[in-house]
């Protein structure tokens, strides 16, 4: 090993045994936390991130308005059942994007440029992670936005609105963690892209997101109802509450799935995140 090697390893070995966020450490990852969120801001990425959940609103609602409130919904109007799917469908977008962006610098060698770096290895994940939020926060706020438009209303109590807005927050960053570290694991924009646009699509249309379980097929309602984008869409819809008094009320029966599926995703996805960070050091 040459004296530059033995440095290196040095460095990376002191770096790896102090996992405290030290100003240094801090200072590297607003800096990498910059380097993505300016370019998407200058590239036009934001305007996507406002106009998907836009997109996703009019998708829904302009087709299945009339259909699904003359077929009996339980609520006051489609728009207040239908909102916690638009919130959904946004945070899956903005976890593609996070997985797309993961495989990118993958597959480009910048994660071996970061390595070589006196840097802990996690930084660049919680930097890309932090990006991912900001984008995450755009694309929610234009959820609510574009369902407001179209009759949605919160209708519970100030805590059940800041509880709505605080889940949705918690799906979406689950929803990026676990695309990173699939990201990452495959090294392939492309086929990840791919591999995760599908996944969305299928469970947001098998699930209560568009249309109450009773009205699937009678040996899908089983799936239906207990996979987790129904569990999320549940849980989300008992917080916005509804104007007639038909929402479900908050309980941790209620709750629980959903908190559970959060806490279980995100420790796995932390899990590789730091296993697949770790293992090239």
């Amino acid at each position: 090993m040459t004296a530059t090697a033995t440095a290196t390893a040095a460095a990376r070995t002191g770096w790896l045994t102090d996992v405290r966020a030290t100003p240094a450490t801090l200072a590297q990852w607003w800096v990498l936390t910059v380097r993505l969120i300016v370019p998407s801001v200058k590239t036009g990425e934001i305007i996507t991130a406002i106009a998907a959940p836009l997109t996703f609103t009019a998708s829904f609602y302009i087709p299945l308005n009339r259909v699904m409130s003359f077929a009996g919904l339980g609520f006051s109007s489609y728009a207040q059942f239908m909102a916690p799917i638009v919130i959904l469908q946004a945070c899956a977008f903005t976890g593609v994007s996070a997985a797309f962006r993961a495989a990118t610098d993958a597959v480009s060698g910048l994660d071996r440029r970061f390595d070589a770096m006196p840097m802990h290895p996690i930084v660049p994940a919680a930097a890309r992670m932090a990006s991912n939020v900001f984008r995450l926060l755009i694309g929610l706020v234009a959820g609510v936005i574009g369902t407001y438009v179209v009759g949605f209303r919160f209708a519970g109590s100030f805590a059940h609105t800041v509880g709505f807005l605080v889940l949705g927050l918690l799906i979406g960053i689950n929803f990026c963690l676990g695309a990173d570290a699939i990201g990452t694991y495959t090294r392939s924009p492309e086929a990840t892209t791919q591999m995760l646009v599908l996944p969305p699509l299928i469970l947001g249309m098998l699930s209560t997101g568009l249309a109450p379980a009773h009205q699937f097929p009678h040996w899908v309602q089983g799936f239906v109802r207990n996979q987790p984008v129904s569990q999320f869409a549940e849980a989300l819809r008992a917080l916005g509450g509804d104007p007639g008094g038909h929402a479900h009320p908050v309980t941790w029966s209620l709750m629980m799935p959903t908190v559970l599926w959060i806490v279980g995703t995100i420790a796995v996805s932390c899990y590789f995140i730091a296993r697949q960070n770790l293992k090239r050091s």
